[in-house]
């Protein structure tokens, strides 16, 4: 009998049709009792007139309850633990949710002039002033609509910078840990771009970006902390050898959070970052958006920013647009996404001083997974790690199992699995960041049944290469999903 620390939790589970399946001719899903609609015609031509829609045809209440069933199926921050590595899920509380849809902002046109919106502007100032002021650097824009629009913006600014130099450059270096949409931002910008080999403790190998360091290097982006969890300790030397070629230092902004108001990213010789603001500053993450990517640069590219950037007149107290000087233009319509940025200032005001006890829980809470797991799985480097902690395969593949069978199994206990095959340089990759809005007791939970997984795979207890079991929907064929797909199912 399995202790309380690693029961299977089933949540309820419906079995649910597809709506089409649940339709009956003749049933509708509205009431309409005016009959001043019946002297309505809109009179069009028989070739363009829809006859095979295919709508399904159910009542209200069946409706509503397909769809609020369905919802039943879905897993989320609020629901439980969320340990995707790099990703970065924490809790959103509720009381940014409460400010943000205040009906003062959210009544408001974008296109309203300066002297209408006032108090808005100054909440999105304050916002720009104390993020400047987190990060040690010079300007910010907040216009980026998420993280990698926000990558896409600073290789931009690189750009600009080299083109208002007349430099003839036309390489950007990327370590082989980096983000995927590191080296898809470079190319998506015109640059070529050139990997650089991460030595054995999983740092940027300083000898190796000597040899690529050439004239025609526009930058180099890294991520720091890496997509390993350890803080790259030679980032000043880096910066240094990039700056004696002009070329610039962008960091990827996607591991703040292991470092948000521990360390200034102008005397580590930053140039340009973005900061996903879902990720260090508590905005809702994922579900196809709107999200939020800040940039902030030093003082080189202060001038090549995204317009308009909020500034203030303190002689008139006035809040106004300013164009940089050699502004790029816009990288999207409005000011950015303001929902999220109300949301991440409310975060960084319910911190005050103290936010950069966000860095140190969320390392700590890491740092117990590491230890908590370090004799049933292998750490993939030996150094201190920050944020997060990768291990690697090895033992899972000495007991005959796989990375993809532990995650799979880590679903019937209730837990999301974690970040699994990434990064790349790690194999059979277990990534796993718990944040910091996640308590030791969560944290236990999680690591005790990571270790009852394991514990059955060294016993033979049952075959959990089958897993999940408990779920409605259990292991599929992936592979044969991918390639027999099917979309032609509206149509028929």
């Amino acid at each position: 009998m399995q202790n309380e620390k690693t029961e299977i939790r089933v949540s309820q589970s419906f079995k649910e049709p597809l709506i089409f399946e649940l339709s009956q001719k003749g049933k509708k899903g509205y009431t309409i009792n005016n009959r001043d609609l019946d002297d309505i015609s809109i009179d069009l031509p028989d070739k363009y007139l829809r006859k095979d829609l295919n709508l399904p045809e159910v009542s209200e209440p069946e409706v509503i309850r397909h769809f609020t069933r369905l919802s039943t199926w879905n897993y989320g921050i609020d629901l439980n633990f969320y340990p995707l590595g790099s990703c970065t899920m924490k809790y959103n509380p509720r009381i940014n949710e409460e400010i943000a849809n205040n009906s003062y902002f959210l009544n408001l046109h974008p296109s309203l002039k300066e002297k209408h919106i006032q108090p808005l502007l100054k909440l999105i100032y304050r916002l720009q002033e104390l993020l400047k002021t987190i990060t040690d650097m010079d300007g910010i824009s907040l216009q980026p609509a998420a993280g990698a629009h926000g990558e896409l913006t600073g290789i931009f600014l690189i750009k600009a910078y080299h083109k208002f130099k007349k430099n003839q450059k036309d390489i950007i270096l990327v370590p082989d840990s980096a983000h995927g949409t590191n080296p898809a931002t470079c190319t998506f910008a015109g640059f070529k771009v050139q990997e650089l080999k991460s030595n054995k403790m999983g740092l940027l190998d300083i000898d190796v970006l000597r040899e690529h360091l050439t004239d025609q290097v526009a930058g180099l982006m890294i991520t720091n902390p890496n997509t390993l969890g350890i803080f790259e300790v030679q980032i000043k030397e880096i910066s240094k050898l990039l700056h004696e070629k002009d070329a610039l230092l962008y960091m990827d902004g996607a591991n703040y959070n292991a470092i948000v108001g521990k360390i200034s990213l102008k005397n580590m010789g930053v140039d340009v970052a973005h900061l996903n603001l879902h990720k260090t500053f508590s905005t809702p993450h994922g579900g196809g958006g709107p999200g939020a990517g800040a940039v902030v640069v030093n003082q080189k590219l202060k001038e090549f920013l995204p317009s308009p950037i909020v500034e203030y007149d303190s002689k008139s107290n006035f809040y106004y647009f300013y164009k940089p000087t050699h502004s790029i233009g816009r990288m999207k319509t409005g000011l950015g996404h303001i929902g999220m940025m109300i949301r991440a200032l409310v975060y960084i005001l319910s911190w005050g001083s103290e936010i950069h006890k966000i860095a140190e829980y969320a390392t700590l809470n890491a740092n117990l997974i590491r230890k908590e797991l370090e004799d049933v799985l292998k750490v993939a480097s030996e150094l201190p790690t920050m944020h997060e902690v990768v291990f690697n395969h090895n033992q899972l593949k000495k007991l005959g199992y796989e990375t993809l069978h532990l995650a799979k199994a880590l679903i019937d206990y209730g837990f999301h699995p974690p970040t699994v095959y990434f990064p790349l340089i790690v194999p059979g990759a277990i990534m796993i960041e718990p944040t910091e809005t996640e308590s030791p007791e969560t944290i236990k939970k999680f690591t005790d049944a990571i270790k009852d997984i394991i514990k059955k795979m060294e016993e033979n207890q049952e075959n959990l290469k089958d897993a999940p079991k408990t779920t409605f929907v259990q292991r599929v064929d992936e592979v044969g999903i991918a390639k027999n797909i099917i979309v032609n199912y509206f149509t028929k």
